[in-house]
């Protein structure tokens, strides 16, 4: 667990240990979100990465990397999810998500 603890962002811990009950009320409801419907855990870890990579959120798509190869999700998979926002959110969006797929890459 510490291990785990290590590699959450600096905000994210702060938060657990300032507002611990809302933090736990925030972890329950994520739970009962992914417990909730058919998607199996890989599937919803690549949607993850799609929501989050859409919105730009660095920290958490590189979190939902991390949690996405827990699953079996491999990088090619990854960077499909960020070629198919090129559409919709334009190429410098893309290129943005593809660089940060290589730097949790680059850390292993």
């Amino acid at each position: 667990m510490e291990n785990e603890k290590e590699k959450l962002p600096k905000r994210y811990t702060l938060f657990l240990e300032k507002y611990p009950e809302i933090a736990k009320r925030y972890s329950d409801l994520g739970d009962a979100v992914h417990q909730w419907g058919p998607l199996d855990e890989r599937t919803r870890a690549l949607v993850k990465l799609a929501i989050s990579g859409s919105t730009k959120q660095k920290s958490a798509f590189k979190s939902h990397i991390r949690k996405a190869m827990t699953f079996g999700v491999v990088r090619e998979e990854m960077e499909h999810v960020a070629l198919l926002t090129m559409p919709t959110l334009g190429f410098p969006s893309a290129m943005l998500l593809l660089s940060v797929i290589d730097e949790e890459y680059e850390k292993e």
